[in-house]
């Protein structure tokens, strides 16, 4: 019997307890809705900075309130704040349990990446959104337009890589171009000096084969001893030949000179014995 009586006292507790907490999440629910209300009134009137104050209150009394993250994400929409709003979207599209909110809350991302200029990223969002609810219209309307916006951007990404890589590619073959010529001119250089030092070797050695071919067996320049050669056959030519028995022109000059040399002794030898007034024989050597 005690322990029935204590069994139903405890039942009792929990009951109580749990009707409290219902009350209390019920009380929270409801001052979380007022909130939202008196936001979306703010928000109708322009009032962004006060609107956004009382869904942060809503979220606060009630952090799962899909309106309250909801509209609030709609706040830094109106704001700019777009970062910020996506990231409340998201919030309210994982908290929904309604296919209608999900709907909405990806619709209006897709929105905000509309506005981004993030076509690609928009056309997931709305395609979320219409797996939630295929019948809208506008999401459908909204699909096309970023569908249409993420193909022209894709063909002007492609159109600037092709480009770049054009421009890649005619750089490349102008640097190739600018390295072949200066191989080409470095290999003309390094061909005109060897065929420098080939000539002047060449040269070197024709001089040296020149000067070689110049000198006889005694080594002594052929040209000059053709010279004295020449020059000796002048002048035995302008010399004029003896004819058969008669004195060449040298032979006379000799006789002349021994006969000269003759005179003068015997002119001395006669001075001599004037001076002295005796006559001075001579011993003839044997």
């Amino acid at each position: 019997m005690k322990q029935l009586l204590s069994v139903l006292i405890m039942f009792s507790v929990v009951l109580s307890f749990s009707q409290e907490k219902d009350k209390a999440q019920l009380l929270a629910l409801k001052k979380a809705n007022n909130y939202v209300y008196e936001g979306n009134n703010l928000l109708q009137n322009d009032d962004v900075v006060s609107a956004e104050m009382e869904y942060r209150k809503a979220i606060s009394e009630q952090p799962n309130s899909v309106a309250g993250t909801y509209n609030l994400g709609n706040t830094y929409i109106k704001s700019g704040n777009f970062d910020e709003a996506i990231f409340r979207l998201q919030e309210a599209a994982e908290a929904a349990t309604s296919k209608s909110e999900k709907h909405k809350a990806f619709h209006n991302i897709g929105n905000v990446l509309m506005q981004n200029k993030k076509c690609k990223e928009a056309v997931e969002a709305y395609k979320n959104a219409l797996r939630n609810d295929p019948t809208d219209d506008e999401t459908r309307y909204n699909f096309a337009l970023a569908k249409a916006c993420a193909e022209q951007q894709q063909d002007q990404q492609d159109q600037n890589q092709d480009k770049q890589d054009e421009n890649k590619d005619n750089q490349d073959q102008k640097d190739k171009d600018q390295q072949d010529n200066q191989d080409q001119e470095n290999k003309e250089n390094q061909d005109k000096e060897g065929n420098d030092k080939e000539d002047k070797k060449d040269e070197g050695d024709q001089d040296k084969k020149d000067g070689e071919d110049k000198k006889d067996e005694d080594g002594k320049p052929k040209d000059e001893k053709q010279d004295q050669g020449k020059g000796n056959q002048e002048k035995e030519q302008q010399q004029p030949k003896p004819q058969p028995g008669q004195l060449s022109p040298q032979q006379i000059k000799n006789l002349l000179e021994a006969m000269n040399n003759q005179e003068q002794k015997v002119q001395e030898k006669m001075n001599a014995e004037k001076q002295q007034g005796v006559i001075i024989q001579t011993d003839k050597d044997w």
